[in-house]
């Protein structure tokens, strides 16, 4: 049975409330209680890690059997597996809940599969309400299940001619002030912030998201030097309002699962030339993010450097996802070219 106005005015309201769980391992999920004539019983959402999942919540806010027959209206699909918590399933059927309403498939291999035994247990189900809105609030968390890693954007600005910096060193300022508020606010919406040491000896970067007139953003990276010179006590970036980390950078994709543990998302590599081409060389980049100022530098101060392409055979090929001009500069965003927007298949973190 298609989902009605009433379940669908409740998907909306699920949807508000899961944003009050954090974001994180898990994924934020709302659920609301419907009764048989619609009424509202109870809402709930997810609180983190180990704690009640949504439906639970839920379930927990009404006295016993009064959710028997009732609709549940939730935004990611019952999970079928025991992780820190039991299945959401068996504590949905145990509660004689007569119908399931969700908007996205759990895309994890052992936590999926929650639709087919709910309706094995004779319960109705109706999948894919209001699906556009579940898939942009789970976006970065979908993205890190499909990849199995945070999702890695490299950025860097550059002069026409492809330098990053002049030849005694200097790189502040290639770009103009357009472009470089575009960089804060995609600072803003990520959850860590890569360096190497050598960008951060040369131009001593606080790494933090900034409004244009120096106050920070809301939400603010967290800052990860990457390299083993030591950071000096007098360095902004150990004023940054999170945690400092260093790491050798020995092992990426070691760094980048540590980070996942940490409940990040969205990793933005910032610098410099040695970093990005590692990362790039690793095949552990999903987005590049170049910002072009019209300007020359000549030398030989490249934006990026070795990527392990000894012939045009084995060259990068990206894709161009978009061109933004920012006052006198560009931004090319690039994806991959084999990047496609396949179902994830990662386990979901419990």
């Amino acid at each position: 049975m298609a989902a009605t106005d009433r379940e669908r005015d409740a998907m909306s309201r699920a949807l508000e409330i899961a944003r009050n769980g954090p974001r994180g391992l898990n994924p934020q999920v709302g659920a609301v209680l419907l009764a048989p004539d619609g009424t509202t019983l109870a809402e709930g959402w997810h609180r983190g890690s180990g704690t009640p999942h949504a439906e639970v919540d839920a379930l927990s806010r009404v006295p016993e059997g009064a959710a028997r027959g009732a609709t549940a209206v939730v935004t990611l699909e019952p999970c079928n597996h025991t992780g820190r918590t039991g299945p959401c399933t068996e504590a949905l059927i145990s509660a004689g809940v007569a119908r399931v309403v969700y908007a996205v498939d759990d895309p994890g291999a052992l936590s999926s599969g929650g639709a087919q035994r709910l309706r094995a247990a004779g319960i109705d189900v109706e999948p894919g309400v209001l699906r556009a809105g579940g898939e942009a609030l789970l976006d970065s968390w979908l993205a890190v299940q499909r990849l199995g890693r945070p999702h890695v954007t490299v950025k860097w600005a550059q002069s026409l001619d492809g330098r990053a910096a002049a030849a005694d060193g200097t790189s502040q300022w290639i770009t103009g002030p357009s472009a470089r508020a575009d960089v804060h606010r995609r600072r803003s919406e990520a959850d860590a912030i890569l360096v190497g040491t050598g960008t951060l000896l040369a131009d001593d970067p606080a790494l933090t998201a900034r409004h244009e007139d120096g106050t920070l953003y809301d939400s603010q990276p967290r800052p990860v030097v990457v390299g083993v010179r030591a950071i000096p006590q007098e360095s902004r970036v150990r004023r940054h309002p999170l945690p400092l980390m260093q790491d050798e950078g020995d092992d990426l994709p070691d760094l980048l699962d540590r980070l996942r543990e940490l409940g990040a998302h969205r990793v933005f590599v910032e610098g410099g030339p040695a970093l990005a081409s590692s990362f790039v060389r690793a095949g552990l980049v999903d987005e590049v993010l170049a910002y072009i100022a019209p300007t020359l530098l000549g030398g030989d101060r490249t934006a990026i450097g070795d990527i392990g392409v000894g012939t045009i055979d084995e060259q990068l090929r990206l894709r161009i996802a978009a061109v933004e001009r920012l006052g006198d500069d560009l931004l090319i965003v690039a994806r991959p070219a084999h990047d496609t927007p396949d179902a994830p298949t990662a386990e979901e973190g419990s």
